[in-house]
Parts: C-alpha cells; sequence; structure tokens
C-alpha cells in the first residue's frame, strides 16, 4: 500500500475571511465538484463545520454510486481544515485546506494524502486511472474558483 500525496496552491484576489467562508460551507462543494460525479450532500442543509462535524454524500465513480463519509478533524477559521474519509473508496483519505492571505489576496492550498485499496492492483489502478481523474476533479474545481472569485 503506497502513500499517495496531491498538492495544488491557487491564488484569488479576496479576503481570506471571505475564502475561508466558502470552503467551510459544505453546501458548496457540489458547486465546485465536476457534474460527471454527481455529488449530492446527505446531511441536512445548514450543515454546521466544526470540529468533529460529520458530512455524509454520495458520488459516482466509474458510474458506480459510492458513498463518502467525511469527519471534520481540525477546524482553525480562517486558516485551515481538515477533511478524513470514514467510509467510501480509499483505505485512507487526507484532506488538508489552508487559506493564507498575501499582498495579493488568498493563497489556497489543498494538500491530499491517500492511498488506494487492493495492494498492487490499486497502485496500477492509480498509475492508469485515479491520478489523472483526481487531476481532473482539481483541474475543475480549480477553474471554477477562478470564476467564483473573479
Amino acid at each position: 500500500m503506497k502513500l499517495h500525496v496531491l498538492q495544488r496552491e491557487q491564488r484569488v484576489p479576496y479576503p481570506v475571511d471571505e475564502v475561508f467562508a466558502f470552503f467551510a460551507c459544505p453546501e458548496n462543494l457540489a458547486r465546485i465538484t465536476p457534474p460527471s460525479l454527481g455529488f449530492q450532500i446527505l446531511t441536512p442543509s445548514p450543515v454546521t463545520m466544526k470540529e468533529g462535524a460529520l458530512i455524509d454524500y454520495t458520488l459516482r465513480m466509474m458510474g458506480m454510486p459510492i458513498h463518502w463519509r467525511t469527519l471534520i478533524s481540525r477546524f482553525d477559521p480562517p486558516c485551515c481544515f481538515v477533511d478524513e474519509q470514514l467510509k467510501g473508496p480509499y483505505l485512507f483519505w487526507h484532506h488538508t485546506h489552508t487559506f493564507r492571505e498575501d499582498d495579493h489576496g488568498t493563497v489556497i492550498g489543498d494538500e491530499v494524502r491517500y492511498v488506494l485499496p487492493y495492494g498492487p492492483l490499486g497502485d496500477v489502478a492509480h498509475a492508469v486511472y485515479v491520478r489523472r481523474r483526481l487531476d481532473d476533479i482539481f483541474d475543475h474545481r480549480a477553474q471554477v474558483i477562478k470564476q467564483v472569485f473573479s
């Protein structure tokens, strides 16, 4: 089982408080997720983001419905928050969201550490499909964020 890491950074010309507030609203996940994933939050709205919050949602991966449960394991406005998969397609998923204000706005950082199931088969799936798909998802997200904060 190999630990994989995906890192992204994006700058937007808005104050950190406004940018953090957008990301701290789980309902915005559907907005920044590619429509092809059929993302839907199951947890009744409004979802209150705080340390210990649980968020349930479904999405489609390769056409199959997946139930995903996330724990917000750290919530430190407006600097960062961490979501961890408790139930879903990965053996391990730990996503750290960071927000840092600079002279040009806010730098949004993402670090996702993840492990795929199925040992060596998971590593092959990562090389052939999963990493490319995650890059596509985060590329889509970057485009939407650019539009939202333009």
